[in-house]
């Protein structure tokens, strides 16, 4: 009788379960994450016609012998030299990232005292409870929350009428259409995902080092300053990448708290995209936005690369 046929090692074994286990998900993102990013890149290397995109890539043309009309009636060479040479994008390149780093900046702050106060001060038995509330703004669409900034900072909103009530201000106060609201909206917005990720990282700080620290001599912030504040800097450093890299993206609010007269480089895509119908040049402003953000977090993680490692 002839032996039967042994089934190759690879099945059964961990790793066969391992990638078993993650194929839907690796499916999922390949799927929704991946094929629109390739189309992005495709799209931003092809030549823009009237109301439809040609599939001719423009490589051999972006030395500036092909020319597009920019939505300021401008003329720029297509795609990436259009993005790069046109001091509009640059200029809404800039303002993206200083309003991220602001956002980042003054969310990060804020929320590194809550976290603190719920992993150190608050009891084991209610910690779920102040977690649950932190994530109740996640409950309402993030359109509903920034309209809501809207109407409490209007020159007749709830900020506006409590200080006129109280005769601190006789004027209603400006406060929309400014670069700080869209701050605050943003960093109001985004503050549980900077909270949650610097509260986990502080609960496994192992408690008895700070005991240690205090019984050598050192003062309650002293201690803080060397001992906590190093070992929970692998949560700061995912609270400002989780906060850094949407906000910069981020296209609700300066339309609806700047009201359009602080556009964002978002804006500027979504305008090629959809009402110049110019999707070459708007894939490959978001392409281009995308290799910036991505350079300017990497630069952030190699600033930081001794914090990621851990203690040894």
């Amino acid at each position: 009788m002839s032996e039967p046929l042994k089934r190759p090692k690879f099945w059964g074994s961990q790793a066969a379960s391992g990638l078993a286990l993650i194929s839907p998900t690796a499916l999922y993102a390949v799927l929704l994450l991946a094929a629109p990013l390739a189309a992005t890149l495709v799209y931003s290397m092809m030549t823009d016609g009237y109301l439809t995109i040609l599939p001719r890539f423009q490589l051999c043309n972006y030395i500036g012998t092909c020319h597009s009309v920019l939505a300021d009636g401008t003329v720029s060479p297509e795609s990436y030299l259009g993005a790069w040479s046109d001091p509009i994008v640059r200029t809404l390149m800039a303002r993206s990232l200083l309003v991220s780093i602001l956002v980042t900046a003054a969310t990060v702050l804020l929320a590194y005292p809550v976290a603190y106060f719920v992993s150190f001060n608050v009891e084991a038995s209610r910690k779920s409870l102040w977690l649950f509330m932190i994530t109740i703004p996640f409950w309402t669409s993030y359109v509903i929350r920034v309209f809501m900034w809207n109407v409490m900072i209007s020159r007749t909103g709830v900020i506006n009428s409590v200080l006129q009530g109280l005769h601190i201000i006789t004027d209603p106060l400006q406060m929309s259409f400014t670069l700080q609201a869209m701050v605050i909206t943003l960093a109001h917005a985004y503050a549980p995902f900077a909270i949650l990720p610097i509260y986990v990282a502080l609960e496994k700080i192992d408690r008895s080092l700070l005991e240690a620290g205090q019984d050598l001599g050192e003062t309650r912030f002293t201690t803080f300053l060397r001992v906590t504040l190093p070992l929970s800097m692998s949560g700061v450093i995912a609270a400002v990448l989780i906060v850094f890299i949407p906000t910069i993206g981020d296209y609700v609010t300066p339309n609806l708290i700047g009201g359009g007269k602080i556009p964002m480089i978002a804006n500027m895509i979504e305008k090629q995209m959809l009402k110049a119908d110019n999707r070459a040049l708007g894939s490959a402003i978001a392409v281009s936005a995308m290799v910036v953000v991505g350079v300017v977090s990497l630069i952030f993680l190699a600033l930081n690369r001794r914090y990621l490692k851990g203690p040894k």
